[in-house]
């Protein structure tokens, strides 16, 4: 773990933090990291799942995760935003040193095309595939506003996505009941499973536990996202995926995971990782 500077020289750091959101891994990397941090909590519309208006006075697109950083004797704080840059960014000012930033090259191959370490590729890999195709299958979910989607996708046939179930006329219900079923059985059934079988190989070749090695690193905290919620919402069984599920139970074991998780508590009354649905 990286040793943070001395209090007096550390910069003020701010969380702008929403409810059933990604902002919960930013959250759980400033533990990990053991930086001071100030959290500021915010709640989604209780009909729209959208985000408050207030989050737009911090970045124009009104988004979480957003952190703010005032450097030591600056007046204007450096504002980020995207989970992905907000990671990069923390990691390469306070991880270095720390397993959570793996070491980019083999000795001796510094600065040489193919001298990267595997956990640093791995790494690198997995920071962009957890907001690029990961997370673009997960916004279709969303998009299909299903509350059991992920039930569904695991073999479950008795519940109706939202569209399928869509208030429309009683003549156009068989269109709309066609269109989710062939949403599901075409595209979002056979895409997670390429997804949850592509991690679980990806864990049987890491060489550790984890999806770059032996360490935690910001890639898994990147990735936890999906992973938890897919896993509450029993997307993935421990018996098609065993080293996926462990792997996710081993994440939510994670004391960084858990104090951030406590500190939700405490704030909110309550924690949850699900996605608005």
């Amino acid at each position: 773990m990286a040793t943070p500077p001395p209090a007096a020289e550390q910069p003020k750091i701010k969380l702008y933090w929403l409810e059933q959101s990604r902002a919960q891994r930013i959250l759980w990397l400033l533990e990990e990291l053991k930086l001071p941090y100030e959290l500021e909590t915010f709640k989604r519309d209780a009909k729209t799942h959208l985000a408050p208006p207030a989050l737009q006075k911090v970045h124009p697109l009104g988004k979480s995760p957003t952190i703010t950083i005032l450097p030591p004797g600056a007046t204007d704080p450096v504002v980020i935003s995207e989970s992905g840059f907000i990671v990069e960014y923390l990691l390469e000012y306070f991880g270095n040193g720390s397993t959570l930033l793996p070491k980019r090259y083999m000795e001796g191959q510094e600065g040489k095309i193919g001298g990267e370490t595997e956990e640093w590729k791995r790494f690198r890999y997995f920071m962009h595939y957890a907001e690029g195709n990961l997370m673009q299958v997960n916004m279709m979910f969303l998009l299909t506003n299903s509350k059991f989607l992920f039930p569904i996708l695991n073999g479950s046939n008795n519940v109706a996505t939202a569209i399928k179930s869509a208030p429309v006329p009683w003549l156009m219900k068989p269109v709309t009941r066609l269109i989710g079923d062939k949403i599901i059985s075409d595209f979002l059934q056979p895409t997670f499973l390429v997804h949850w079988n592509f991690i679980e190989g990806q864990l049987k070749t890491s060489g550790g536990d984890y999806l770059c090695g032996k360490y935690l690193t910001g890639a898994d905290i990147l990735m936890s996202f999906v992973l938890i919620a897919a896993k509450e919402s029993k997307a993935f069984t421990k018996d098609k995926c065993p080293m996926l599920a462990a792997y996710v139970d081993m994440l939510e074991k994670e004391p960084g995971y858990g104090a951030s998780v406590a500190k939700i508590v405490k704030i909110e009354g309550k924690f949850e990782a699900m996605l608005p649905m």
